[in-house]
């Protein structure tokens, strides 16, 4: 497609997307004037308002391009900068320790979700699936672990909504309870990281709670994404596909992932200058921001009811399950 019909295509729902992301930050600034403070952080009020535009209304055509681009590209390239903003000392501190508790927290909440999901009755590969989305970064792993094991389509369209419903409720929920679990910035950014399903809900969870908490959590989050190849590659064999599917590296190893790592390295050693900080991180909110509003325009509420009420249990058992070792994590880690 030519690129200025490419661009049209997208702009009515990338317009969307931003006007979206602009009404919640105006939200977020009338409630601090209202209220003193923020309850609902504006990344949050995206999502909500997004997700009940779609739910109401539903989504037109002319809109799903600029979406879809929103949704991924414009927060892959949020990621990208956020690297940018953080230093290499903000993680050295717990450094191996930290890597090591995530390995075991998402081989531990893989095991364990897969055997939720068999206790509840789904088939083998349904329990697969939703023990992928559930221990590593919901629907990217789904997908990548769908051909992996030859998951039926009904299979996937199951798990994936479970995901859909229970990643939006978590991120409402878990910065609300922060003052009740009594965390600090670094031990609720390990915490949300550990926890929350895809990169950019770990955005939207973070964000209330300060720069370290969104540092953090991305980059703990990054991690239990680039365990996506060696577990995609471990159900592939245990379902006997030894050599029948070959995942691109672009999806063991997102370009955005990359980029954020090449930005990290350029901060720590002080090829980045510290005066790009501020624009950067500005920059990547904003984009993210629009990212949200896109994540909230491809939920439908009532299109969740269609993955059965027992995968539903089986990813609830599962999230309550992974945010459980995640606060027993970060209670054991010395924090930074």
């Amino acid at each position: 497609m030519p690129i200025r019909a490419r661009i049209l295509e997208i702009f009515p729902g990338l317009l969307l997307c931003a006007a979206i992301g602009l009404l919640a930050a105006g939200a977020e600034r009338v409630e601090a004037g209202l209220l003193g403070y923020v309850y609902v952080d504006g990344l949050v009020l995206a999502i909500l308002v997004g997700t009940l535009l779609h739910t109401i209304f539903g989504l037109s055509e002319r809109f799903q391009a600029g979406t879809q681009f929103s949704a991924r590209i414009v927060l892959e390239i949020a990621i990208v900068l956020l690297g940018g903003t953080i230093s290499a000392a903000a993680i050295a501190a717990s450094g191996l320790q930290l890597i090591a508790a995530i390995i075991g927290v998402v081989t531990v909440t893989l095991c364990a979700s897969y055997g939720i999901g068999r206790l509840l009755g789904l088939d083998d590969r349904l329990a697969t699936l939703v023990a992928c989305g559930n221990s590593i970064c919901g629907n990217s792993a789904i997908m990548a672990a769908a051909p992996a094991i030859g998951a039926p389509a009904q299979d996937v369209a199951a798990a994936i909504g479970f995901t859909a419903v229970l990643g939006i409720l978590v991120v409402v929920l878990l910065p609300l309870s922060a003052p009740l679990l009594g965390l600090g910035e670094w031990q609720y950014g390990v915490v949300a990281g550990l926890s929350v399903y895809a990169v950019p809900q770990v955005l939207a969870a973070t964000a209330p709670m300060g720069t370290l908490s969104t540092q953090i959590g991305t980059i703990v989050k990054l991690v239990r994404v680039l365990m996506l190849g060696p577990v995609v590659l471990a159900v592939g064999l245990r379902h006997g596909r030894k050599g029948g599917v070959r995942l691109p590296v672009s999806v063991l190893v997102p370009w955005f992932i990359v980029g954020f790592l090449l930005l990290m390295a350029a901060r720590s050693s002080g090829l980045l200058p510290e005066a790009a900080v501020a624009p950067l991180t500005m920059a990547s909110e904003s984009l993210t921001l629009i990212a949200m509003a896109a994540l909230g325009l491809s939920v439908d509420l009532r299109s969740i009811l269609a993955s059965g009420g027992r995968v539903l249990a089986a990813g609830a058992l599962s999230i309550a399950l992974l945010v459980t070792l995640a606060l027993l994590t970060v209670s054991l880690l010395p924090a930074a």
